[in-house]
C-alpha cells in the first residue's frame, strides 16, 4: 500500500510542469512609478514575457538614469516617448543596446509600455513609449521586428491622455516635441514588489 502511495506521488509530482520556457522567468513582475510633472503613472512590468527588456529598463530606473529627463516625442491618439533626453534636448548617454524581444506575444494596445529603437530592432537603450492607443502596426510579424512590449499601465492611463493632449512642434532638430514647456519625467521608482 504504501509503495502505491509513492508511486502514485511520483506520477503526480512529475507530471506537474515545473519548467520555465525560454525568454521566460519565475521572477516576480515589478511595479514602477512614473511621476511626471503632470501626474504619477503606475506601471506593471512583464518580467515573465519580457526579462531582458524589463531588467535594461529596471538598470535604468535604479541608476536614477531617467530622473530629470523629459517625454520628448508626444503625438496625440499614438503614443508618448521619453527617456532619453534632458530638458534643454541633450541627448543621455546610454548602455549597449538589448535584443529585441517583440516576439513575445503581446500586443502594443493603449496602455503598455515598449522600448523605442531605430531601423535596427536589436538597437533599443533606454528610451519607451506609451501607447495611448492600440497600435497592431508595432506588434512583431513573421518576418517584420516589432516593438517589445514589456510593461502596462495599471494608473494614470488619465495622464498619458494629459500629456498627449500637449501642444508640439519641432525643437531641436526633432518633430512633435511638447513647445510650451517640457514634460518631465521627475523620477521613476519601484513600487510593490
Amino acid at each position: 500500500m504504501l509503495r502505491s502511495f509513492y508511486l502514485c506521488l511520483v506520477l503526480l509530482l512529475t507530471s506537474t510542469p515545473f519548467t520555465v520556457t525560454a525568454g521566460e522567468t519565475t521572477l516576480p513582475n515589478p511595479q514602477v512609478m512614473i511621476k511626471t510633472s503632470d501626474g504619477d503613472i503606475t506601471v506593471r512590468l512583464f518580467r515573465d514575457k519580457s526579462p531582458v527588456t524589463v531588467d535594461n529598463f529596471l538598470s535604468y530606473v535604479d541608476s536614477g538614469f531617467y530622473n530629470g529627463t523629459i517625454f520628448h516625442r508626444v503625438i496625440p491618439n499614438f503614443m508618448i516617448q521619453g527617456g532619453g533626453f534632458q530638458p534643454d534636448l541633450t541627448k543621455k548617454e546610454v548602455l549597449d543596446p538589448i535584443v529585441n524581444e517583440s516576439s513575445n506575444k503581446l500586443h502594443n494596445i493603449r496602455g503598455t509600455l515598449a522600448m523605442a529603437r531605430t531601423n535596427d530592432p536589436n538597437s533599443a537603450t533606454a528610451q519607451f513609449f506609451i501607447n495611448q492607443r492600440s497600435n497592431l502596426q508595432l506588434d512583431w510579424a513573421p518576418g517584420r521586428e516589432g516593438y517589445a512590449v514589456f510593461g502596462e499601465v495599471i494608473l494614470g492611463m488619465d495622464i498619458v491622455d494629459y500629456i498627449a493632449s500637449a501642444p508640439t512642434g519641432k525643437a531641436g532638430g526633432m518633430s512633435d516635441v511638447p513647445i510650451e514647456q517640457p514634460i518631465m519625467i521627475v523620477e521613476i521608482v519601484r513600487v510593490g514588489l
